[in-house]
């Protein structure tokens, strides 16, 4: 019976599977209540009494054997099956390229970190917008050439229901329901009725800020100002401000800076002015915060608003703004790195 012990030993040592299915099957022949060391097991009582001791030494040391090696090739199979499964046959051979953020959207999530560490917090808004949110609350006369169907979609004919034109609207709505001191940044997604060419879109995208309290200057919109465009295009960046006209300001200014290709000097992206113009502000109107429900006796404040496209071509030279809808690879790989 030694030799029979001996020649299982051997036979249990050698054994391996590819598989769990093989490993199952290798168990019920050697553990089960039929298996091969439970037959052993079976004729131990037919052993010499002077033999049972040296027998039943190797018959356990046989079992023990077969469990250690039966589990050990379990936990081989059962790792090999988790890493096939890993395994996309369907993948390319060839390597995959990662992707990147869309030059928009790295652009948009700088501008509102910036206008986050002056305390600014981000709004959101529908984009199909009524008349009083787009128009009437920001102070634009009913004649207002803004209102012309050349400039904004209407949705079926109805002049009351729109594509907003601007991202304003979210600032009304956060007014009307959010008592001062409000600090609100707006990013979003716009949309104006023009022909798509090189400088224009009928879509395109915009981040507006606003700012309500008591006593606000217009040296807080100032210092506001300078602060973002020297963290957006370097510490050593000017700006100035020049008088303008918006229906929701007054007064109103648009604001450039200082060409951060030739430093001011002048050359043909500046028009060899030395100056780059990149948004809009000014002090809200007193009409406005009234429409909002705001006391315009106690409260006022500032608002201003920028491109998201005019400040993505400044930083990576992009001249026309169709590549940024058209979904080319090619023009999207060019920012890998610009994170």
């Amino acid at each position: 019976m030694l030799e029979k012990i001996n020649a299982l030993k051997a036979e249990i040592a050698a054994l391996s599977a590819s598989n769990q299915e093989a490993v199952e099957a290798l168990r019920l022949k050697y553990l089960s209540k039929k298996g091969a060391v439970s037959q052993l097991m079976a004729d131990f009582r037919n052993v010499a009494a002077d033999q049972k001791k040296a027998i039943g030494i190797a018959i356990n040391e046989l079992k023990t054997l077969a469990t250690e090696k039966i589990n050990a090739l379990k936990e081989a199979t059962e790792m090999a099956d988790d890493t096939a499964d890993d395994i996309d046959l369907t993948r390319t051979a060839s390597p995959v390229r990662l992707g990147t953020r869309h030059p928009l959207s790295l652009v948009r999530d700088e501008i509102i970190s910036i206008f986050r560490r002056l305390g600014f917090a981000v709004a959101q808004g529908p984009e199909i917008e009524d008349d009083w949110h787009v128009f009437s609350s920001l102070n634009f006369a009913d004649d207002h050439p803004a209102r012309d169907m050349q400039d904004t979609f209407f949705i079926q004919r109805n002049p009351d229901v729109l594509l907003r034109t601007h991202t304003s609207s979210v600032q009304t709505r956060v007014m009307e329901h959010t008592p001062p001191p409000i600090r609100i940044l707006c990013p979003g997604r716009v949309y104006r009725n023009e022909a798509i060419s090189a400088r224009a879109h009928c879509f395109f995208h915009q981040v507006e800020g606003l700012y309500i309290d008591k006593g606000v200057s217009f040296a807080d919109l100032k210092q506001t100002l300078l602060y973002f465009a020297r963290e957006m295009f370097g510490p050593e960046t000017k700006i100035r401000l020049r008088p303008s006209y918006f229906p929701f300001t007054e007064p109103s200014a648009e604001m450039d800076i200082s060409c951060n290709l030739c430093g001011g000097k002048g050359c043909g992206f500046c028009k060899h002015t030395g100056w780059v113009e990149i948004l809009g502000c000014g002090m809200v109107d007193p009409n406005v915060l009234e429409a909002c429900g705001i006391d315009s006796k106690q409260y006022n404040g500032f608002a201003l608003g920028m491109g998201v496209e005019r400040i993505a071509n400044l930083k990576y030279r992009v001249n026309d703004l169709r590549l940024f809808s058209e979904n080319d690879v090619r023009f999207l790989r060019e920012f890998t790195h610009a994170h």
